[in-house]
């Protein structure tokens, strides 16, 4: 400490109590028990606690004052605080992964977008509440994108990629930074599977210029999703507004196809031991999920059954228009969302509200609540 005080008259404390107060104050600061001062002759002199102590046989309650007042201006004096820590404005890449039988899980974030509320379709009367509700919480549509990858202990198999470059402008494209995070690299995926052919679900896999992020890995598909999304013809077909979902659609599969690393399912033929197709219809012509048993516990990953979860758990009716029927997607959801919250299966959702994109459903009324999984940094083997 260097603040440099003059001669001041003094109250008539003992010197004693003075100076021990003094001390004590110094290393309640954090600040050295030293302090300069100015001698009779105008020179600087630093004076430690203990020399403080011996001067008291000379002149001390003058000596025990000058360094109250000294220890005063150290906490009033603007220049002479600390200097700031600066902040990080980014966040660890986020995973979290639990164990599902013999499954090691993990959910990868993707990153974070909006959901406009005229991208659903519902009664004027529940659509008033999302307008509503939105005035009351401006982050009641907000959407966490994920994907997922799965250790079976043989294979690691990846589901859905998440956006990449292609979707979101630039809210989105962190799943390879969380999978790295989780201590896995692109090129130990051994399969991809993917619900549909959605950017958002795919674009990870392929850079904008057509390099293959996971380049070792297997990419499965339902064929009546490959057969839609990458037809010339029904592209040509397509409304203008929908043009940009065959485009990047097919800029993403074709290194794969070219690499002889595109496959496509029809039925219910076996690609992975202990998972099950799940047909899923309504989003897309072949929107499909995949069901992982290990033990007796069951997970689903299901893809698009939900975009904006605190509206279409409690209104299953609610559309989006990105399903193409529309009509085939509630009525999916609604015999989905009840087996589900019968056998009490684990689910991971690409879109959520919140992450880790793991949870249950419990019914109530005629809708559905979200139970997500409790974060805990213990790994449980049991």
């Amino acid at each position: 400490m260097a603040d440099v005080v003059k001669k001041h008259s003094i109250s008539s404390e003992p010197a004693q109590k003075m100076v021990d107060r003094a001390v004590a104050k110094a290393r309640e600061l954090g600040v050295s028990e030293n302090v300069a001062i100015l001698d009779d002759g105008g020179n600087l002199k630093a004076i430690s606690a203990q020399t403080m102590r011996n001067v008291l046989k000379r002149n001390s309650v003058r000596f025990a004052a000058v360094l109250l007042l000294a220890l005063a201006s150290f906490v009033s004096a603007p220049n002479s605080a600390p200097a700031g820590a600066p902040e990080y404005h980014d966040q660890q890449p986020g995973f979290y992964r639990l164990r599902v039988g013999d499954l090691e899980v993990t959910a990868l974030y993707d990153g974070t977008g909006l959901f406009d509320p005229q991208w659903l379709n519902g009664t004027k009367a529940t659509m008033d509440g999302v307008v509503k509700g939105l005035h009351e919480d401006p982050h009641m549509l907000d959407v966490v994108d994920s994907g997922f990858l799965v250790n079976t202990g043989k294979q690691l198999i990846l589901v859905d990629a998440g956006a990449g470059t292609w979707w979101g402008g630039g809210a989105l494209g962190r799943l390879a930074g969380s999978l790295r995070s989780a201590g896995y690299t692109p090129e130990e995926v051994d399969l991809v599977l993917v619900t549909h052919l959605h950017s958002d679900h795919i674009g990870g896999l392929t850079t904008q210029d057509g390099n293959r992020v996971f380049p070792n890995a297997e990419v499965y598909v339902a064929k009546a999703e490959s057969d839609f999304w990458l037809s010339p013809e029904i592209a040509a077909r397509a409304p203008k507004d929908a043009q940009p979902f065959f485009q990047s659609a097919q800029a993403i599969a074709a290194p794969y196809i070219k690499a002889g690393k595109w496959h496509t399912f029809s039925g219910s033929e076996s690609i992975v031991e202990g998972m099950q197709l799940v047909p899923l219809p309504g989003h897309t012509p072949g929107h499909t999920g995949y069901e992982f048993s290990s033990k007796g516990q069951k997970i689903l990953f299901w893809g698009d059954i939900v975009h904006a979860q605190r509206v279409q758990l409690q209104h299953p009716e609610v559309t989006a228009i990105f399903d193409i029927d529309q009509t085939a997607a509630a009525a999916t959801r609604n015999q989905l969302l009840a087996r589900l919250a019968r056998e009490n299966v684990l689910i991971a959702t690409p879109h959520t509200s919140l992450f880790p994109a793991l949870g249950r459903l419990r019914k109530e009324a005629s809708g559905y609540s979200w139970v997500p999984v409790a974060y805990t940094d213990r790994w449980d083997e049991k």
